[in-house]
């Protein structure tokens, strides 16, 4: 990313990067017309939409137009292994420099798109700007001097520690090294380790400077007051501090900055385990095959574990920090209990383990359900197989059990550097997904680094997006209108959920409407621009939801074009609702808090059959042919998308999903309350309903996550624990 803004920042100042193709490549654009897909079959909407997007750029102006023309060259690009390397069909190959085709790469594989910009700073700053560099301290060490202090900047899962008093020892500066780990108090103690280091020319190193915030500006002082003069030359100065707004600006302007990146992939990390195990530890136990192979599974779940992080939510809902320590307690509870135990307890093991060492840090019901269904794969008797595959195609297996440490070691050296998807029992699909949020991370990261007077040029560009979205938003709904039409009833309890989604729904049409105008009269300088205001400017200049909106809306993930029309199209549901009458399915997708909808349906049963609420729980029915008409008891819904599978409409189960196919449209559902349910206990998958793709929310009154919405069951021919790995869940609204 560094190698990537220093580059564009030189060509920039050539002249040879168009400002507007800048800010597409960022944050993406609003389509200006409207064309219909021409390639529904394997062009995503998204994509679509992107391309409509960039033709409202002067370079692009007749690329929607000219798309169905060049179909097949551009279906080259998208099904290519390497489509930053494909030549662009037609005319737009000679058309176009090396940056604008990034634009094209953005709309069609966005999940390349790394390694796009990784090809352009190759070709025009050099390959070595985007080869990773090896950390030597050695290099570091020779830059720095008595008043320049060096830091280290920790990323979860290192400890710069152990390095540092390798290289002291290398310098013959180990007897002459003192390090303190900061904390309350211990700042008295560091001053006087300073000054007196800075006598005798020694070196300090003070460890987790993040942990004392009230002495940063004592040590700011110090390091100031240093005199050169007065100083032994040898006198150097170590920090490590986490990230921290309280760390002081100054010494990280004089200070040399390092970091150092934890292990990534499960070859790394079961080859940082085994080379900290012994022999001695190994054979001291009275099972020596049986902790072998366990031992071998214990670690690969533990790589697993940490390694589902990177997909995200298909992953883990929350990306947990698990540690070392998590996994040394497991080793010692795993030889104890082998030692004690007769038989292996498997039970105690996946306990121990799934819910306390592990499962302790776990704060959401559906990851407990994952961990524990992975680590069934790797805690069972069916590991001490000799040559247990733990994937279908066999790279990673069980091994022979008579190899010491180093035979271990150099069976890990032969393990693959990528980690294949299918390890962690995902499709490979998610690979695309993990690339694809590596890319929007990266590009969001870029747009918050960017500096505020790009944007001060292009007041005109965020007048014409107010102008097309005032002329869109639509006056809010009559209360007393919809009161007179839908009163409170006993019967009909959906009236008072109509009427909880008019209020929420106006609320937020208030603050639009209010915040539209007062920024068209700030732009135009009838009223003074204000620090909400310039936030909401800047917002809509970067195609983002304004804070000051997403404080009263939904939750959604999508850009600001898409927002908008998602909104248009929530009002409309409701507003058809309202002239039409109760709609015979309900779109789950449009409701501010669709459990008040759901608590509803209940209400209205338990209301007519006398059965008291809280004993009825819904069954459910997935249905294919059209629906016209209400149902006796209960409520269809759609629009809900599957990711991590598909459902086949031919057999009526969930299916695998097809190659570069992330979200499928899900059937319409039937909920059917029923009293005193007893779910079935097999031949279903249970899937939850989340409002968006991230899955994670914070935890409210109710008890439930804020993105939680309700868990159905799916039928299916497979286990439960193959869906469970896959991440599968139904979604209520995508992020584009």
């Amino acid at each position: 990313m560094f190698a990537f803004l220093l580059c564009t920042r030189i060509m920039m100042n050539d002249n040879k990067i168009n400002m507007a193709e800048w800010r597409y490549l960022l944050s993406g654009g609003m389509p200006m017309q409207e064309l219909t897909n021409p390639a529904v079959s394997w062009l995503s909407d998204r994509a679509w939409r992107d391309i409509l997007g960039l033709s409202a750029l002067d370079n692009f102006s007749n690329l929607a137009e000219s798309f169905p023309e060049h179909l097949q060259g551009f279906k080259r690009i998208f099904d290519s292994n390497h489509p930053h390397r494909e030549p662009l069909p037609g005319e737009w190959d000679t058309e176009l420099d090396s940056f604008q085709r990034l634009l094209v790469l953005r709309c069609l594989r966005a999940d390349c798109l790394v390694q796009g910009l990784q090809d352009y700073v190759s070709a025009q700053l050099g390959q070595r700007f985007i080869e990773p560099q090896t950390s030597d301290l050695a290099v570091v060490f020779k830059d720095s001097s008595l008043s320049t202090p060096l830091i280290f900047v920790l990323s979860p899962g290192t400890d710069p520690a152990a390095d540092l008093y390798k290289f002291a020892d290398v310098m013959q500066f180990s007897k002459k090294m003192s390090a303190i780990s900061l904390g309350q108090g211990q700042g008295p103690w560091a001053e006087i380790m300073m000054h007196a280091a800075m006598k005798q020319g020694h070196w300090v190193f003070f460890q987790n400077c993040h942990l004392a915030p009230s002495w940063m500006p004592s040590l700011e002082r110090l390091i100031e007051n240093i005199d050169p003069t007065k100083v032994h030359k040898d006198f150097r100065l170590w920090l490590t501090s986490l990230p921290s707004n309280k760390f002081p600006v100054s010494i990280l302007q004089n200070g040399s900055k390092m970091t150092i990146e934890p292990p990534r992939g499960i070859k790394a990390n079961l080859q940082k385990t085994y080379l900290r195990l012994t022999n001695d530890f190994i054979t001291s136990s009275t099972k020596v095959t049986h902790l072998k192979s366990l031992l071998l599974s214990l670690c690969l779940f533990h790589g697993i574990s940490l390694e589902r992080r990177k997909f995200g939510p298909l992953g883990f809902n929350i990306p947990y920090e698990f540690t070392d320590g998590d996994l040394n307690i497991c080793i010692s509870q795993l030889k104890m209990f082998l030692d004690e135990y007769q038989d292996t307890p498997f039970k105690v093991l996946r306990y121990t383990a799934g819910e306390i060492n592990y499962g302790g840090r776990v704060t959401d019901d559906w990851d407990r359900r994952c961990l524990l269904s992975v680590l069934e794969d790797f805690y069972s008797p069916n590991v001490l197989v000799e040559e247990h595959n733990y994937s279908s195609s066999g790279v990673y297996r069980q091994i022979d059990t008579n190899l010491d440490i180093k035979g271990y070691l150099s069976y890990i050296r032969g393990l693959p550097i990528n980690d294949s998807p299918e390890i962690f029992g995902l499709h490979d699909n998610a690979n695309i997904s993990f690339a694809q949020n590596e890319t929007f991370a990266l590009l969001g990261t870029v747009v918050r680094l960017q500096p505020r007077t790009a944007s001060a040029g292009g007041k005109s560009h965020e007048e014409e997006i107010v102008a097309d979205i005032v002329v869109k938003i639509p006056q809010p709904f009559s209360v007393q209108e919809v009161m007179e039409k839908y009163p409170v009833l006993y019967e009909e309890s959906m009236n008072t959920v109509l009427m909880q989604e008019v209020i929420r729904y106006n609320k937020l049409l208030e603050v639009i409407l209010q915040s539209l105008g007062d920024i068209v009269k700030a732009l135009n300088g009838l009223v003074v621009m204000s620090s909400e205001l310039e936030l909401m400017a800047n917002s809509l200049f970067n195609n983002l939801v304004p804070d000051m909106w997403k404080a009263k809306a939904y939750p959604s993930l999508k850009p600001l074009a898409s927002w908008v029309s998602d909104l248009l199209q929530r009002i409309n549901f409701l507003h058809r609702w309202i002239y039409n009458g109760i709609p015979p399915v309900f779109w789950i997708s449009g409701f501010f808090f669709p459990q008040a909808f759901l608590t509803g349906t209940l209400q209205n049963y338990a209301r007519r059959s006398g059965f008291s609420i809280d004993t009825i729980g819904f069954d459910f029915e997935v249905r294919l042919s059209e629906i016209t008409e209400k149902p006796s008891s209960g409520c269809y819904i759609h629009g809900l998308f599957l990711e991590g599978a598909r459902w086949d409409k031919q057999e009526c189960q969930l299916t695998d999903s097809r190659p570069k196919e992330l979200y499928t449209e899900m059937s319409v559902i039937r909920l059917i309350p029923e009293p005193n349910r007893k779910p079935p206990p097999t031949g279903v998958y249970v899937c939850p309903i989340y409002k968006t793709l991230t899955r994670a929310g914070t935890l409210s009154t109710t008890g439930h996550s804020t993105n939680y919405v309700i868990a159905v069951e799916l039928p299916t021919d497979q286990s439960q624990g193959h869906w469970i790995k896959r991440g599968v869940a139904l979604i209520c609204a995508l992020d584009y």
